[in-house]
């Protein structure tokens, strides 16, 4: 083959078949897509871990059927929601700021 070899992004071997394959197989495949899709760091996982459970408490809040609800800040801390951490803010037009976590917001009272 000489200089047109390709070369598996892996594990390194020499691949082996179609002109577009990039690993030589299916475990090398999924390590470098593990690796290099995983979080970089732990204060990414943790940031996403913690931005999961806001979401899961607000939703918990939400009775079945009901759109809106009045829940008290207390018992949403007691749940372990932790307010420094949202995705993004929503203002209305009458000038209200909702903080949402994904598609569960609310709007402090």
């Amino acid at each position: 083959m000489g200089t047109d070899e390709k070369h598996c992004l892996c594990c390194g071997k020499v691949i082996k078949g179609r002109t577009d394959k990039k690993f030589c197989d299916d475990f090398c495949r999924n390590s470098y897509n593990n690796e290099h899709n995983s979080d970089a760091n732990n204060l990414m996982r943790n940031i996403n871990n913690i931005l999961r459970k806001n979401r899961r408490i607000l939703k918990n809040a939400i009775p079945v059927n009901a759109e809106l609800i009045k829940v008290k800040r207390d018992s949403l801390l007691q749940k372990g929601y932790q307010f420094q951490y949202h995705t993004h803010f929503y203002e209305n037009k009458k000038g209200q700021t909702y903080t949402f976590c994904y598609e569960y917001g609310f709007l402090p009272l």
